[in-house]
């Protein structure tokens, strides 16, 4: 993995199509997301090579405007260890299955 991708939006309808769309736009993974406020903030972590990431990104934002508000975005190249275990300790919580 070279980047993490980070974005945050309203609403779970939002987040839903946010992933589906970075999915298929790149060669990206799903980490992990984190729900607030009963889901209405909702943030997504996505992994993979730092171009396919900025673009997974791109392609989200763009797809989660169309339904309501972008909150955030984020690509960090190269996360730093601790980031990482922030994020695996998010990921723990859920169980994503094949």
């Amino acid at each position: 993995m070279n980047a993490l991708g980070i974005i945050e939006v309203s609403g779970m309808v939002a987040a839903y199509e946010a992933i589906d769309a970075m999915v298929k736009a790149a060669d990206v993974t799903v980490l992990t997301w984190e729900k607030k406020l009963g889901g209405r903030l909702v943030s997504i972590v996505v992994q993979g090579d730092i171009s396919s990431v900025h673009a997974a990104i791109q392609h989200g934002e763009a797809i989660a405007n169309g339904i309501t508000k972008t909150v955030a975005t984020a690509c960090i190249n190269n996360p730093h260890d601790e980031v990482l275990r922030m994020i695996n300790e998010s990921a723990s919580k859920y169980a994503f299955t094949k």
